[in-house]
C-alpha cells in the first residue's frame, strides 16, 4: 500500500518561505509523477506543481517564479520550496502520487502577519 507523509507546514509571515516535504513508501517512486495540490477553505483543490520521473516540472500560474518542486529518488521524497509567500497561499497542501492515485494527509500552511 502506498503511503505519503507530508511535513514542513506552519505559520509564516507574508514574504517568508517554507519547504514542504513528502516521503513516499510502498510505491515505485522513481517512475511516479508527483504533484503538490492545495485546498483553501471554501475552494476546490487545485494543482500547485508537478514533477515527472525525468524531472520535468509544471506550475500553476499563481505560483510560477515563487515555488519550486523537486525530487530526490534516493530518498523517495518530493519537495516544494515556497518563497515570497502571500496570504492567498494559505491552504492545506497535499502530496499526490499520480501513478497510484494516492494522497497524503495534508499539511497546513498559513501566511499571516
Amino acid at each position: 500500500q502506498v503511503q505519503l507523509v507530508e511535513s514542513g507546514g506552519g505559520l509564516v509571515q507574508p514574504g517568508g518561505s517554507l519547504r514542504l516535504s513528502c516521503v513516499a513508501s510502498g510505491s515505485i517512486f522513481r517512475i511516479s509523477v508527483m504533484g503538490w495540490y492545495r485546498q483553501a477553505p471554501g475552494k476546490q483543490r487545485e494543482l500547485v506543481a508537478a514533477i515527472n520521473s525525468g524531472g520535468t516540472t509544471n506550475y500553476a500560474s499563481s505560483v510560477k517564479g515563487r515555488f519550486t518542486i523537486s525530487r530526490d529518488n534516493t530518498k523517495n521524497t518530493v519537495y516544494l520550496q515556497m518563497n515570497s509567500l502571500q496570504p492567498k497561499d494559505t491552504a492545506v497542501y497535499y502530496c499526490k502520487d499520480n501513478l497510484s492515485d494516492y494522497w497524503g494527509q495534508g499539511t497546513q500552511v498559513t501566511v499571516s502577519s
